[in-house]
């Protein structure tokens, strides 16, 4: 590679931003068991105390997901100015109505308009949240669906959707956005009432320009080619945004790259060949995991660097080469110029971009060496610490 080719790929990564989510700093697990550890934030402000050193050790995770009602307060403005002033801004508000007794047979899909009027009261009140933060995106995941054939009229649930989602865009304001999710299967387990990326799709082509569809990278099937997702979304100009985990079996919460860094990368390969990495893209990424056995700080930070690789991999393609080979046929060729960037060690590169930047070249140990993990154990005693039970 040219040194002017390796110098737009440093100011590319040099320019990348990833989301950070609230709840992973907070005490989190399955459905299990949530293992609760000694240090864990207490408060929304303590979140982002710790969102301000992975920041401070990664420089490219400058945005905090908020989830609601798991961060509410009082004072969403003092809220995003105590952000502001850890060099940080609030991004992403997650809407939560998967856990009131209320939602059991369903929110937005409920076959009780009472229910469904509580469920759209809270997905308007996290947008009065946006304009409160500056926020731009609404985050949509609902949990809706059905257990057994007959229990509820599958085409009059859409229809209640398209109500709510409708409903949500009329309230958005300029210069924001919702956010579609889907995901095949759970809790519900004989439909889900945003199951894929098509149903999603088909709800915010009808919806318009402010609703767009998120990539959660683990919910999915296996064997799913995501990567063909992404590029379609792209090209039609309906991806949103990601939500960056792995996933083995059934759940989505591990760590982003764990399960397969390959795939990882060959999202991000689609996302750069689609203009995703542009601003004017508007994709925003963010990780959504829970951190149930890891330390959560490192663990983000971890993260944060396994999508960073991922990027400066897919950033190395030799797309002149790629287009030749596959515009002559040459099927080892072509696939032989990814492998070539995905079996690229850019560690080093990485390394140079944060000692550019005036950081650590590693994150990990440079955040080990801190002593912040000692600080907040110390100091975060009594009181209750964030999380959610199971």
């Amino acid at each position: 590679m040219s040194e002017p080719d390796r110098a737009a790929v440093r100011a590319a990564l040099t320019a990348q931003r990833i989301e950070t989510p609230s709840w992973a700093y907070a005490n989190s697990g399955t459905r299990f068991k949530v293992f609760a550890q000694a240090g864990v934030p207490r408060t929304p402000e303590e979140k982002l105390d710790d969102a301000a050193r992975v920041h401070e050790h990664t420089g490219v995770a400058p945005t905090v997901a908020l989830h609601i009602p798991w961060d509410k307060v009082e004072d969403y403005g003092a809220l995003a100015s105590y952000a502001k002033e850890r060099g940080l801004g609030l991004g992403t508000v997650n809407s939560n109505v998967f856990q009131d007794d209320d939602y059991k047979l369903g929110s937005v899909t409920h076959p009780d308009a009472a229910v469904r009027r509580k469920a759209l009261g809270h997905l308007l009140e996290c947008v009065d949240i946006m304009d409160a933060t500056g926020s731009r995106d609404l985050k949509l995941w609902f949990a809706d669906g059905t257990n057994y054939p007959g229990q509820d009229d599958i085409r009059a649930r859409q229809d209640r959707l398209a109500e709510a989602l409708t409903a949500v865009r009329d309230r958005l304001g300029e210069g924001q956005r919702m956010l579609l999710e889907y995901k095949f299967f759970e809790p519900a387990f004989y439909t889900t009432d945003v199951p894929d990326w098509g149903t999603a799709y088909a709800h915010c082509l009808k919806l318009g320009p402010k609703a767009q569809v998120v990539v959660d990278t683990g919910h999915h099937a296996p064997g799913t080619n995501i990567e063909f997702i992404v590029a379609l979304l792209l090209r039609e100009g309906k991806l949103g945004g990601f939500d960056f985990n792995s996933r083995f079996y059934a759940d989505d919460d591990l760590m982003v790259g764990a399960a397969d860094p390959f795939q990882l990368f060959r999202i991000m390969c689609e996302v750069i060949r689609g203009g995703g990495m542009d601003d004017a893209a508007g994709i925003a990424f963010m990780l959504d995991q829970c951190h149930n056995i890891e330390p959560k700080i490192p663990a983000i930070i971890r993260s944060v660097m396994n999508v960073q690789e991922a990027t400066a991999k897919a950033l190395l393609v030799d797309r002149g080469a790629l287009e030749s080979a596959q515009l002559s046929g040459d099927v080892l060729g072509a696939n032989a110029v990814l492998m070539d960037a995905y079996n690229t060690d850019v560690r080093p590169l990485l390394a140079q971009v944060r000692e550019e930047s005036g950081r650590d070249a590693d994150p990990v140990a440079a955040y080990h060496r801190s002593g912040w993990a000692q600080r907040i154990t110390e100091e975060r005693k009594g009181g209750q610490q964030a999380g959610w039970g199971a």
